[in-house]
């Protein structure tokens, strides 16, 4: 594979999907859709995963036993259960399953459909930067939505994809994705040909797809079970790369961590397609995550700039999308990349440039580059780089890429 790092250093747009929003009046035709706009965003980002019943039984005993050690309560069974529920309650995430009818769609159209483009569109730049001989015909999105990994993947690869398979179990959702490939419009031509849309993933065992997605979908889920089974589903029907993206926050991370545990360490073989997996991306390694196993676990998340869709309540012409990503693809780790990631924005100081990488070999490391000691063209590269970019350095160690103390103060944090 074609050794090249990926650069971050564009800025998003969703193409043909923002002209649809001048001839779509929904801002008169929703009263309070901004408020609602708000409201959703904030929801989805603060979103908790569900608590597994395993964990309730756990926490549940606890409490049990630790009302029964307070002599002053002295309580029979059923007031016991009573006083762990009551507990139980008040502590405990009430997880619930967002049902997307026409007006929440809207909604969440006008919310995510731009920032969602933006963090899909990185992680397919990063396939291209790296494989730009790889030109998918088909893709298959789980978890649809509106559409933005459409968009973005007829954005990378329009000249070559020619079937792309759209899943999401809202019929409004799709409903209003193929409206706006069409313009805001019913009828007419799409914008992008050979869009097909279905509620349920395709049965049959054989059909594989060059790319397949799942943005922002894992976490809608209500268990940890069904995200195994989809998981695994996913991973049997992709051919080259498996494109999953959840929100930049710990527990958006720790759900692709999962993932990529379950591929990696999946003992299950497709007589289909026996070849194994790897991480192609942001992981340099198939070690645990460095920052999932630090003293004070950190999410593992990138940024992305993008203009937002011109709605009156969008002040800022452009916003940051932050999001966790892994990308997963068919083959040899030996094809992969083995470069250190930088896995925080870049510090550049006068002559010298901090850089927080995920190394090689499994562990994090907080670089101080500078001409004199690393050479002119790694200084120059790492004073260009920006978070998320691979740094070409072979083997970083300590010899060639010192630590900073760990109480400088001049690193952001």
């Amino acid at each position: 594979m074609h050794q090249g790092a990926a650069s971050t250093g564009c800025r998003c747009a969703v193409p043909a999907a923002r002209d649809a929003f001048h001839l779509w009046p929904i801002e008169s035709s929703m009263p309070n859709v901004e408020k609602q706009v708000q409201a959703l965003t904030n929801y989805l980002w603060s979103r908790r995963l569900p608590v597994e019943p395993q964990e309730l039984q756990r926490r549940a005993v606890h409490l049990e036993k630790k009302f029964l050690e307070n002599p002053d309560l002295g309580q029979v069974e059923e007031k016991l259960r009573e006083a762990v529920l009551r507990a139980l309650r008040k502590t405990t995430y009430h997880w619930q399953e967002l049902s997307y009818n026409e007006s929440l769609s809207l909604v969440y159209m006008a919310a995510r459909l731009d920032g969602g483009f933006a963090a899909v569109s990185r992680a397919f730049h990063e396939i291209q930067a790296r494989v730009p001989e790889f030109q998918p015909q088909t893709l298959m999105d789980f978890g649809s939505g509106t559409g933005s990994v459409t968009w973005a993947a007829h954005s990378a690869w329009g000249q070559s994809l020619r079937e792309y398979l759209c899943v999401d179990s809202s019929a409004a959702m799709l409903v209003l994705a193929e409206k706006l490939l069409k313009g805001g419009s019913e009828s007419g031509e799409p914008y992008v040909p050979g869009v097909f849309f279905r509620q349920f993933l395709p049965v049959s065992p054989k059909v594989q797809f060059d790319v397949v997605v799942s943005a922002f979908s894992l976490s809608e889920l209500p268990s940890k079970a069904d995200r195994t089974e989809l998981v695994q589903t996913l991973w049997r029907k992709t051919s080259h790369f498996l494109v999953l993206v959840e929100n930049g926050t710990k527990a958006g991370h720790c759900l692709l961590m999962d993932a990529r545990d379950l591929v990696l360490k999946g003992k299950e073989k497709s007589p289909l397609d026996p070849r194994p997996g790897f991480v192609f991306a942001p992981c340099p390694h198939e070690l645990p995550c460095p920052q999932l196993t630090a003293s004070k676990p950190l999410a593992c998340s990138f940024s992305q700039a993008y203009h937002c869709i011109p709605f009156s309540w969008n002040k800022k012409k452009q916003k940051e999308e932050k999001f966790s990503m892994v990308i997963l693809a068919r083959g040899s780790p030996e094809e992969a990349n083995r470069w250190p990631r930088i896995t925080q924005p870049v510090l550049k100081r006068p002559r010298h440039v901090h850089c927080h990488l995920c190394c090689p070999d499994g562990h994090m490391q907080h670089a101080v580059i500078t001409a004199r000691q690393h050479g002119r063209d790694l200084y120059r590269c790492a004073r260009v780089s920006s978070w998320g970019d691979l740094l070409p350095v072979i083997t970083p160690s300590e010899s060639e890429l010192p630590l900073s103390p760990a109480d400088d103060k001049d690193f952001l944090t």
